[in-house]
């Protein structure tokens, strides 16, 4: 969680989100919190916030020395929510979609089922802006955890964000390695994941919503654009080249899928800024 620090210069998020769940009635008081998939590219964060708000949080993951849990074969996870107030669930099963049901169903199912049996209070699942449009097996998994959490009867609130930085970032360092960079049309409203876990924290300090809210990114870049401001600035020599797509999901990426021209929380940190800040 130390890899996760909130640089001074970004916005005080908490404290406006905090004050957000205050008027809707929220629990303040400190909470015992289990985070599924507490080591990941948004657990780790939604933990580190959740620990500076003063809850206590029980972290479950795999590689977790106090709470080794293994969603994919239930290993760990009897008795893992014991106590426990509320439960985000963080979990990603990997892009494929044997793996990803593997984990965010099969295990999913199980972990739902735990949180029943522990009587948690309110179930906070983590998700992605635009899963039902975008024709890709991982997304179609998403779609259906969410289905499977509406109809478990456990209380629960849905966040779901426009894609992470971090994430893009990786793309593009990942395909520097080979000296070319996937550039394009297809449109991407990119957020600092650190801001998507102050309101995700702020969320699952609120009562349970039975719905669904929504976390973008300050601006819609297309993917060559992005792919050529983070050339700039990171200081890579590699040429952009168009991405090849599947028809079918290049039109729905190009037609702005994976964005929310009207999102509940908007990110304040644009692309390029995320980039000159980010080690």
């Amino acid at each position: 969680m130390g890899r996760w620090p909130r640089p001074a210069a970004f916005p005080p998020w908490s404290v406006v989100f905090a004050a957000r769940v205050r008027l809707r009635g929220a629990i303040l008081a400190p909470m015992q919190i289990a985070i599924a998939g507490a080591t990941g590219s948004i657990g780790a964060p939604v933990a580190a916030e959740l620990i500076k708000r003063g809850h206590g949080v029980r972290a479950l993951s795999r590689h977790s020395e106090q709470h080794p849990v293994d969603l994919e074969t239930g290993a760990g996870l009897a008795g893992a929510l014991e106590g426990c107030d509320s439960l985000v669930d963080a979990s990603n099963g990997g892009p494929a979609e044997k793996a990803a049901r593997a984990v965010l169903i099969e295990g999913g199912r199980r972990l739902l089922d735990a949180a029943a049996e522990a009587g948690i209070k309110h179930h906070v699942c983590i998700s992605i802006v635009g899963i039902e449009a975008v024709p890709l097996p991982y997304y179609r998994v998403k779609v259906e955890q969410e289905g499977q959490v509406e109809a478990s009867g456990v209380p629960y609130s849905i966040v779901r964000a426009t894609q992470f930085h971090t994430l893009l970032d990786g793309l593009f360092t990942a395909a520097s390695r080979y000296r070319l960079l996937p550039g394009g049309a297809a449109r991407i409203q990119p957020v600092d994941p650190i801001q998507v876990a102050e309101v995700i924290a702020a969320v699952t300090e609120g009562k349970p919503t039975g719905g669904r809210q929504t976390v973008a990114g300050p601006e819609v870049l297309k993917l060559g654009q992005m792919a050529r401001s983070w050339r700039a600035i990171r200081g890579v020599r590699a040429p952009v080249v168009r991405a090849p797509l599947p028809p079918k999901l290049g039109r729905a990426l190009r037609g702005g899928a994976l964005t929310d021209a009207d999102p509940d929380h908007r990110g304040m940190v644009g692309w390029s800024a995320w980039l000159v800040r980010a080690p």
